[in-house]
């Protein structure tokens, strides 16, 4: 039987919670009796209250919870951008994280990771709100904006609120399958995958780590460059590299083609106008490279099943 700990605290957000147990718990209605999810939540010995002031309570105070989980989420809360988390419940965090087979957050909650020293040298997201300042407090955790989820090695980290419903869809499909989690979704009226967001099927392109490499500098090309010509013969002649040699190597160090690479980049880059921008549609498709709507459309509808349009109404930034 899978075990999931939960850790809340006082003023929790109560959705952060209540969303990934719902999901485990609907879960468990799909599977054998030996493949159902426990989950417990992990706090403070006393009743407390959540941020809308939902009366709460904890199965294990974090003093007593030194077991190993298959999954340890955090929640998150309003204040933990500003406030500093509790000693106990950081040293709880350490804990559990140093055990469990896989750790993570939902919304803020990456705070209390990054606090706990869990965020250094790792891909993470929190509510979009937040994410700067997660940045400017972590600057050695590389934090991305816009996914719904990311999962870097043992560590997932969600995006704000109702992602932790996503991001606990995702572990169900990854324990038992796309069925199961098809099912659960449908149980509580959500999408299993929300349209261009999930991040396994739509992943943004990260930043080679040495930012001295070769691939390093094909990437900074490729970014600052997304609207001009970017053949496989353009970038070897940037990268000082035969045509031939270059598609080798790119293959090899990038895991994937040279126009691959750039499809992906002017998607990842059309994709963050469409959310933060109010340019119009051949704008954007201009910047990006796409030439024409047309054709921007017709890669959208390729590599993430929905028009440039319905990813706008779907998840343009407030």
């Amino acid at each position: 039987m899978p075990s999931v700990a939960i850790l809340v605290f006082p003023k929790v957000q109560a959705l952060d919670v209540s969303g990934p147990m719902d999901v485990f718990d609907e879960a468990n209605a799909f599977v054998s009796a030996e493949r159902r999810y426990e989950v417990t939540l992990i706090g403070p010995r006393e009743f407390f209250r959540a941020s809308n002031g939902m009366p709460m309570a904890a199965h294990e105070r974090y003093e007593d919870a030194i077991r190993k989980f298959d999954l340890v989420l955090v929640a998150g809360g309003p204040s933990l951008p500003s406030e500093a988390p509790d000693a106990n419940v950081l040293s709880c965090v350490r804990q559990l994280a140093a055990l469990a087979t896989r750790y993570g957050s939902v919304c803020t909650g990456a705070f209390i990771l990054g606090h706990a020293g869990l965020l250094d040298g790792k891909s993470v997201t929190t509510h979009w709100q937040n994410a700067d300042a997660l940045a400017q407090q972590f600057p050695l955790a590389e934090v991305d904006r816009d996914r719904i989820y990311i999962r870097d090695g043992a560590l997932l980290t969600s995006a704000g609120v109702t992602a932790g419903i996503d991001l606990a869809l995702a572990i169900v499909n990854e324990d038992h399958g796309s069925a199961v989690a098809l099912a659960v979704a449908k149980r509580l009226v959500v999408v299993a995958q929300r349209q261009g967001g999930q991040s396994q099927f739509s992943p943004y392109i990260a930043a080679p780590s040495d930012d001295g490499s070769p691939l390093a500098v094909i990437y900074r090309s490729v970014m600052s460059n997304l609207n001009g010509k970017l053949s496989v013969g353009d970038l070897a002649e940037h990268a000082g590299m035969s045509r031939r040699n270059f598609a080798r190597f790119f293959l090899q160090e990038a895991k994937t083609t040279p126009g691959e690479f750039v499809e992906q980049a002017r998607v990842d880059a059309a994709r963050n106008l469409l959310e933060g921008s109010p340019l119009a549609l051949k704008e954007i498709a201009f910047q990006c490279g796409f030439g024409t709507p047309h054709r921007m459309r017709q890669v959208f509808a390729k590599r993430l099943g929905v028009t440039p349009g319905q990813y706008r109404a779907s998840f343009r930034r407030p």
